[in-house]
Formats: structure tokens, sequence, C-alpha cells
């Protein structure tokens, strides 16, 4: 009889904790709310959105890139394989703007899911094209603000300086660290 009741006693004594801490998790996990997202959110009216997308604009650098950075900008991109290049973002969706290299030189396109680039924006067949159109570029140029620089020139504001190319990260691509 022992060799029944004994079993069954700890049976029963193991399904009430495991029960017990099932139930506490079960609790705490219906009374804790969620961290999500991970920073405050706000409801910015529009006007605020606006002067803070101004603030930012005003924040960005006028300084040309320069011949020397834009030759040794062609020259990485000359090593990169083809298909690869500047992509300074990998996750999901848009990830930017980036440089490909192709069979027919290097293009400047959207770069979607971290790697398939769009069509392109851009193609510049020779190093001399590429050095002296990048040469004269800026982070305010390449963020899609100055209307004379139709290339990079957008009036969609949330396409406007959203990951765009700028000096840092064709400087950490020139020293061969693609981030």
């Amino acid at each position: 009889m022992a060799g029944i009741i004994i079993p069954i006693v700890c049976f029963a004594i193991i399904a009430y904790v495991v029960g017990t801490i099932s139930w506490s998790i079960w609790r705490q996990r219906k009374n804790t709310v969620a961290n999500w997202p991970p920073y405050p959110l706000i409801n910015a009216s529009d006007d605020e959105m606006d002067s803070r997308a101004t603030e930012l604009r005003d924040r960005l650098s006028r300084k040309p890139l320069g011949t020397e950075r834009a030759r040794q900008l062609w020259d990485q991109l000359q090593r990169a394989k083809f298909g690869e290049g500047l992509i300074h973002q990998f996750h999901r969706d848009f990830c930017g703007q980036g440089l490909i290299r192709t069979d027919a030189g290097i293009i400047l396109c959207d770069i979607q899911d971290g790697h398939f680039p769009d069509a392109a924006i851009a193609t510049w067949a020779t190093k001399e094209e590429f050095i002296a159109f990048f040469s004269r570029q800026s982070d305010f140029t390449m963020s899609g603000w100055d209307p004379d620089e139709p290339v990079f020139f957008t009036e969609d504001s949330w396409y406007r300086n959203n990951q765009r190319l700028t000096t840092a990260i064709i400087d950490r691509f020139r020293r061969g660290m693609n981030i």
C-alpha cells in the first residue's frame, strides 16, 4: 500500500509546486507593463516636427568632401565585389542610400533589407565623373535638403536626412569598416 501512496503524494507535491510557480509567473507577466518602445513616445504637431527637422538641417556640415576623400571612396568601392559596396545600415526594410559597385561603374541607390539595391538614382562609369561629383558633396547636400543638388534633393520630409550618406559614414567605409 505504501508503494502506491508515496508516489501519489510525491506527484501531488510536485504538481502543487509547479502550479504555484506557473501561477506566480503568469500573474507577474499579466501585471507588468511592457517596456516597449524603449524610448518615450511624443505626440508632436506637424509644426513641431518641421521645427525639429529645420534644427537638424541647420546642424549639417556644408564642408565639401574634397577630391582626395572622393578618390579614396572610389578606390575603396573598386575593392568591393560586384553588387556590394557602401551599405551603412543592415536591417529590415529601408536602410538608406548606398553606393554599390556594378559592372558598369558605381550606382547610388536606396538599400532595402540591408543588401537589396533598388533602381539606380545615379550612375558613375568613370573615376573622373565620380570624383568630380562627390568632391563637391557635403552632409547638407547628401541629406536631400539642397534643391541645387538634384541627385540627392527631395521634398519628401520622411526621406530627407533619413539614413543618407554622410562624411562620417564615408570615412568609416574608406577605412574598411562597412558598418
